[in-house]
């Protein structure tokens, strides 16, 4: 792997967001920590920061991991603006969780005043198999609906497309039209962010 460049690295904003207890804090740690958390602690808000290179090209990640609990509900909008991407999570042994990602879709592309955005679809717990009640062709299908990529994820050792999850969305963030990736580029210059985990 080559050494991060020092400068002009673009700043992606990547925000976590799901039903409690979907495994939004897990997937994160398995990412930047390479280790698996086993046990369930609402999480409030926690926010991690590294460098990292995706398809040959260095970029930092921000990377929020966001309480599900319906009594912090009023931080969504607040978190949703900051957002340049986003995984939508659900677990896949939950059916609530998988109906209620229309929800957090919706007030997203509300709270960002688009038509459509950076986002893709989570399904998480796949080593769960005996406990799912969501099946890959549901989660499929719902994605195909929202029209945003589509990934099913483990976080436990060994993890299962945890990386690939957050490369995803880097990629759709990408593919975006030019404008708008060189006015977030001006802005990840102006925040002047290097903390690496």
């Amino acid at each position: 792997m080559s050494k991060p460049p020092n400068e002009n690295v673009p700043t992606y904003k990547l925000v976590v967001v799901g039903d409690g207890g979907v495994g939004k804090s897990a997937l994160t740690i398995q990412f930047f920590q390479k280790m698996f958390v086993q046990d369930y602690d609402p999480t409030i808000e926690d926010s991690y920061i590294q460098h990292t290179e995706i398809d040959g090209q260095w970029c930092i990640l921000d990377v929020l991991d966001t309480a599900g609990q319906e009594e912090f509900s009023a931080m969504r909008e607040q978190y949703m603006r900051k957002g340049d991407g986003f995984l939508l999570v659900y677990s896949v042994t939950d059916k609530q969780s998988f109906e209620n990602i229309i929800n957090f879709h919706t007030q997203i592309l509300r709270v960002k005043d688009r038509g459509t955005y950076p986002m893709i679809l989570v399904g998480n717990k796949v080593d769960l198999v005996h406990l799912r009640r969501v099946s890959e062709d549901q989660g499929r299908d719902l994605a195909a609906q929202l029209t945003i990529p589509y990934i099913e994820s483990s976080a436990k050792d060994p993890p299962l497309n945890v990386d690939a999850a957050f490369q995803e969305v880097v990629r759709v963030i990408r593919n975006q039209p030019i404008d708008i990736q060189k006015k977030r580029r001006r802005r990840g210059r102006r925040s002047g962010k290097c903390a690496i985990l």
